[in-house]
């Protein structure tokens, strides 16, 4: 009887410490806890020892940490038919407890579907640019949608960052290219907008010097040492181009006389064959030469005669046809 007894007290003790511990709960300071009795949603409980009947109360913890949440790669055609393959990462946490846990099954898995979905129809809207070059603004857009749509669920979505964007090897290629020919584009106008300062110092530099002539000067003995000071054997002397001057300027007036007065050249011209003609008969006549015609360029007049000192023979005409005739002399008539 009396180890019935001892029994029953010890089964009642068990059953006792059971049902204790099952109505003893202690929440950490992160969690809160949302309670139903018999199945009827209760007062939300805090951190700390909670009481709850046995059998009767049942308890839903649920952390109010910030979760981060990885989007697995999706597979995307931007705005510009360009394939591309995307990760992201998402951050949110609970804010409403009774919302994560009533409105929704599970708040973890339907906020990643909500997340892969939104990732597909926001980039696709993008161009391949935008997507490489604006992302904060894709990453606001991607928060803000996602956020209005788990806000029932009392979920907050507080960041989202696209972690990485692969794109085929031809288009990286492509993308490498078109960097390399911006570059030497820039290269090119820092390079002209070099060479116009350096114009304008010339220029100013030209300016400051013809207001006086001895700079100049002061300039070539400066290009002298500095030529040497260094280690060449050639020495370069340089030449004023005022030295020069006055031979251009006279060959300039001859050039622009004679293209301004060809008459006058021609005139020059005939002179100096009337002078060759005259010095040609001055040797004829010193040498004793008989006289010889000369056919003329002028078809209507007659082949000229040079007269000889020599009247023993006839002088000889070369008319125009290259046939040689015989002239009659003076002294024995026809």
């Amino acid at each position: 009887m009396i180890t019935a007894i001892i029994i029953i007290v010890c089964v009642l003790l068990v059953l006792g410490l059971t049902a204790a511990a099952s109505s003893i709960r202690v929440l950490r300071e992160y969690e809160r806890g949302v309670v139903f009795r018999l199945g009827r949603l209760m007062e939300q409980r805090g951190p700390g020892l909670q009481l709850l009947i046995p059998s009767i109360d049942r308890l839903v913890r649920v952390s109010l940490r910030t979760v981060t949440l990885t989007v697995p790669a999706q597979e995307i055609i931007t705005r510009d038919n360009i394939p591309a393959r995307v990760t992201a990462v998402a951050y949110y946490r609970v804010i409403d407890p009774k919302k994560a846990v009533t409105e929704v099954e599970n708040f973890d898995d339907a906020t990643l579907q909500i997340a892969q979905t939104t990732l597909r129809s926001i980039l696709g809207t993008a161009d391949l640019d935008t997507l490489l070059a604006e992302r904060e603004h894709l990453n606001d857009s991607l928060q803000h949608v996602i956020d209005t749509q788990t806000e029932p669920w009392g979920i907050k979505v507080t960041n989202v960052e696209i972690k990485d964007v692969e794109i085929p090897e031809r288009m990286q290629h492509a993308i490498a290219r078109q960097a390399e020919a911006e570059r030497e584009r820039r290269a090119k106008i820092i390079n002209a907008e070099g060479e116009f300062q350096a114009a304008a110092k010339l220029g100013d530099a030209a300016d400051v010097i013809s207001r006086n002539p001895v700079t100049i000067q002061l300039r070539y003995l400066q290009t002298l040492r500095e030529i040497g000071g260094s280690q060449n054997s050639t020495i370069v002397f340089p030449m004023p181009v005022d030295l020069l001057r006055p031979a251009l300027d006279a060959l300039g007036r001859a050039v622009s006389g004679a293209e301004a007065d060809p008459d006058a050249a021609a005139a020059s011209e005939g002179q100096d064959e009337q002078l060759e003609s005259g010095r040609r008969r001055e040797l004829g006549s010193g040498a004793g030469v008989p006289e010889t015609a000369i056919p003329s360029t002028d078809t209507a007049d007659p082949p000229t005669t040079i007269p000889s000192t020599d009247t023993a023979d006839p002088p000889t005409a070369i008319p125009r046809n290259g046939s040689a005739e015989r002239v009659p002399s003076p002294d024995k008539g026809t």
